[in-house]
């Protein structure tokens, strides 16, 4: 009873922010992610009836407190689905810096759906896994279908689940990610949104940016997709920023990566900067324009590197397990 899983990080393109149910971790609305390789999470999880309390190891350090909540609710719903009560070692590593702002949460939690499913012997679509996953984190639903997925709004897991957008863009698409360290709070973020005076405003615009993302993207356009993405990662923030709080988690060098994005796309370059909650910036580009924005981006002062479409969540073999 023990499995590894790999999966790939997120970057919304439509995102969600706010959520209608906390403990099932159900949305308000809809969201659409495009997963970034070859950043990645790793989890191996065994059940074992010889141990007498759950373990949760992640990046080499033991997890406790609401960081504990959440695995455990994965696990709990797990253990529920596959009607057994052993204890689980979990130890999970990461690829690349986590909490700027790139979607750990999401390939963290969609490896451990897909380890602990795996390790309990259920027989699960990614389609329900992902709903497994969304107890952790709702990004992590569509971390588990990979590349470009639609997360659902629903009141249960029949409805919100993730699928798959088939496209083009997958093999044009290059992301080069410019690291701003900043702590950020997402979950603390989610629960402000709603408070947001422009939040209404939000929530009726954001069914109508679904539907022209999916359109976009299942059409394999470039402009019009990455576009709609940089014009709602200015929509999240206004909502973060007017939240009770006023957080702003934009540094000095995220607005000075914006400008360049727009100053290079005066000089015909397809390129536009997505941010989900945090100061880290995606700046989206083609694979023939990549090598100059990498170059641009750097320029800023901020470390960066180049990724490309990542796939679903997937089973390792046994060479590859962390313990």
């Amino acid at each position: 009873m023990k499995a590894t899983a790999k999966a790939h990080p997120i970057q919304g393109i439509v995102k969600y922010h706010g959520m209608r149910d906390e403990e099932l971790r159900l949305p308000y609305h809809d969201s659409i992610s495009v997963c970034t390789a070859p950043s990645h999470s790793k989890t191996t999880a065994a059940f074992d009836p010889e141990l007498d309390a759950d373990e949760y190891v992640v990046d080499g350090e033991a997890v406790e407190g609401r960081g504990a909540e959440r695995i455990a609710a994965v696990v709990d719903h797990v253990r529920e689905l596959a009607g057994i009560d052993h204890r689980v070692r979990f130890e999970s590593a990461n690829s690349f810096p986590t909490n700027i702002g790139f979607g750990s949460s999401a390939s963290g939690f969609a490896a451990a759906a897909m380890a602990l499913v795996e390790a309990a012997g259920l027989d699960m679509t990614r389609p329900e896994v992902s709903t497994v996953a969304r107890r952790g984190s709702c990004s992590a639903a569509r971390a588990v279908t990979g590349g470009f997925s639609h997360l659902k709004n629903g009141m249960n897991d029949a409805d919100c689940r993730s699928e798959r957008i088939e496209t083009e863009l997958e093999d044009e698409l290059r992301v080069v990610a410019g690291m701003v360290p900043s702590y950020k709070e997402t979950e603390a973020a989610h629960e402000e949104a709603a408070a947001s005076h422009m939040f209404e405003n939000r929530m009726a615009h954001i069914h109508g940016q679904i539907a022209e993302a999916r359109d976009a993207i299942a059409g394999g356009e470039f402009d019009r997709t990455f576009e709609l993405a940089e014009h709602d990662s200015l929509s999240l923030a206004a909502t973060t920023m007017t939240g009770p709080a006023g957080w702003v988690y934009w540094q000095p060098r995220t607005i000075e990566i914006f400008n360049a994005v727009r100053e290079l796309r005066a000089e015909d370059v397809p390129v536009y900067f997505s941010v989900d909650t945090g100061a880290s910036v995606y700046v989206n580009t083609t694979a023939e324009y990549v090598d100059r924005v990498e170059e641009t981006v750097a320029d800023c002062g901020v470390d960066t590197r180049v990724w490309e479409v990542g796939g679903p969540a997937r089973i390792l073999d046994d060479s590859e397990a962390l313990f």
